[in-house]
């Protein structure tokens, strides 16, 4: 029992020693246990507070999408071209119409710029994106024999007897479908101008395309054949040669109006 009391003795004691050696060394500092190896505080790197930006960068502003007017850039081209060279440079030089993407050429005109009589066709197809020049297919070889039979010609040096040919669109719409309104109008302020420049006499609408353009109203079969005025001309609207291909029977009555053109013309 002695032995016994003793060692509970030495025990209580150290662990009042131990507790009391804690508590001095919490009071002197220590907030941490330690470690196997030791620890040499001076080779540690010291890390400096970052200072507070004075001049904090600006923020990056948020892109802003910009719906850019193509009709009006097309205008203000259109204007500034002083001649048909000009406008030829404008037209190729525009970007805006999503058409020119996938053309070949940008199809602007043929034929004598002082002839009396300027043709205004729809848009070109696959021959002339190919070859760059307006009529050149199946319905422009139609076209030539019809108007050579009022003896009217694009390779005629003489201005009484020349034709003057172009299109509302320079560039082919993909597979060869109906140009859009949107497409129309965007391109209008170039037509204008062309026509503007050319000066001719009178104004030959051939197809529905040209029609709407010019006076914003549809249906060429039963516009054809009526004289009206357009941009300050006597315009005839004609139906288009490859609606004549189509239908033979229709050849009267482009005939008619061919008849009426020459009379006009005379």
């Amino acid at each position: 029992m002695g032995i016994a009391a003793d060692l509970a003795d030495d025990i209580a004691g150290d662990w009042h020693a131990a507790l009391a050696a804690l508590a001095w060394q919490v009071e002197s500092g220590a907030d941490e246990v330690i470690v196997d190896a030791p620890v040499n505080r001076y080779e540690l790197a010291v890390q400096a507070p970052k200072p507070a930006a004075t001049n904090p960068a600006p923020q990056a502003t948020p892109a802003v999408l910009v719906q850019v007017d193509a009709a009006a850039v097309a205008r203000a081209a259109a204007n500034a071209a002083r001649s048909l060279d000009d406008l030829r440079a404008a037209m190729i030089g525009f970007d805006h119409c999503d058409l020119k993407k996938g053309a070949r050429n940008t199809v602007f005109a043929d034929g004598n710029p002082a002839a009396r009589v300027l043709i205004l066709g729809e848009a070109p197809g696959a021959d002339e994106d190919r070859e760059g020049r307006p009529f050149v297919g199946r319905a422009g070889q139609l076209l030539d024999k019809m108007f050579a039979a009022i003896g009217l010609s694009r390779t005629s040096p003489d201005a009484a007897t020349a034709l003057y040919i172009t299109n509302v669109l320079p560039w082919r719409p993909p597979g060869n479908r109906d140009p859009e309104p949107a497409e129309i109008a965007m391109m209008l302020p170039f037509v204008e101008r062309h026509i503007a420049l050319v000066d001719p006499e009178v104004i030959v609408v051939v197809g529905n395309t040209p029609l709407f353009a010019l006076t914003g109203q549809k249906g060429i079969l039963r516009a054809r054949g009526n004289w009206t005025t357009a941009l300050g001309k006597p315009m005839l609207p004609m139906t288009h040669p490859a609606y004549l291909l189509r239908n033979p029977a229709a050849k009267r009555e482009a005939w008619a109006d061919l008849l009426s053109l020459k009379a006009r013309l005379s």
